[in-house]
């Protein structure tokens, strides 16, 4: 890509102004929660925690992978029990998903849901 593009682009929009009297002007910039990390990998954890694999998502990730374990090797009268606890967690992680802008009905999501509920489908 040509950056002189760009660049002229920029500057152009900095002499008529279109940079002038933005929010936030003049104020610090928060700090930034991933500085106790190496500057190489900062931005994989910005994009990682912007596609909601944060902590909080991902130990409800784990719960989930643990209650799918139990249910392989639970009694019909367990599995009943342990299918609640997960699709509990499903709609916890769903919603988790979704105050942080991540559209969780997607066509991949669903295709993903539906292979899931195939694979723990019972006999």
């Amino acid at each position: 890509m040509n950056w002189h593009i760009v660049e002229d682009l920029i500057k152009k929009a900095q002499r008529d102004g279109q940079f002038d009297n933005l929010p936030g002007a003049g104020k610090p910039l928060p700090p930034d929660e991933f500085a106790h990390y190496p500057e190489d990998i900062r931005m994989v954890m910005r994009i990682l925690k912007n596609s909601g694999h944060d902590d909080e998502a991902q130990f409800v990730k784990e719960e989930m992978s643990d209650l799918q374990n139990q249910m392989k090797k639970a009694t019909q009268r367990e599995k009943t029990e342990l299918e609640q606890q997960y699709n509990q967690r499903l709609t916890q992680l769903n919603r988790m998903l979704s105050k942080k802008g991540i559209k969780t009905n997607s066509s991949a999501f669903k295709q993903y849901q539906t292979e899931l509920n195939n694979r723990l489908k019972w006999d």
